[in-house]
């Protein structure tokens, strides 16, 4: 494990979070193998938005991973908010592991202390991965049912990826 993960323990794949203030919100939900949840933490919540947008229609063709925006401020202004990424993290969890993807900063720092202090759900973890092109390989791979680790790698990848 590393350190910018979450031991899953003992928690049950296939229970429910009672937090969940929509239960219905996964059309897929109950049907094939749970796939891993990915957050997309930026400053700005446009930009998370966008981005998930983005990385949501690059991965279209079939099942596509959860994926949550967790951008800008409760006043919606610019900065993060624990609560916005701890509520997008519980959004997306399916029991297979929620990937965390952070623009710069204190987002960065922000999910390693909610990871420090066990907030997020089981199997949680930040990677290290560029935020677009990260974002877009993570929900491409969770989308095809990879696990946790290959999701990680597969968004770290993007970093090999050149453009000149």
């Amino acid at each position: 494990m590393t350190a910018g993960q979450r031991d899953p323990g003992s928690s049950d794949p296939g229970s429910s979070d009672p937090g969940s203030s929509d239960p219905g919100s996964d059309p897929g939900a109950g049907s094939g193998p749970a796939l891993v949840g990915i957050v997309l933490v930026s400053h700005s919540a446009p930009v998370a938005e966008s981005v998930a947008e983005l990385a949501r229609e690059l991965a279209a063709g079939g099942a596509v991973a959860p994926v949550a925006a967790a951008g800008g401020t409760a006043l919606g202004g610019l900065g993060t908010s624990s609560e916005r990424i701890v509520a997008a993290a519980r959004e997306v969890d399916r029991g297979a592991g929620v990937a965390l993807l952070v623009d710069l900063g204190s987002s960065v720092l922000t999910v390693k202390a909610l990871l420090l202090e066990d907030e997020l759900p089981p199997g949680s973890a930040l990677l290290d991965a560029p935020f677009v092109e990260g974002a877009v390989a993570a929900v491409v791979t969770a989308s095809a049912g990879a696990p946790l680790a290959a999701v990680a790698a597969a968004a770290a990848e993007a970093y090999t990826y050149r453009k000149a």
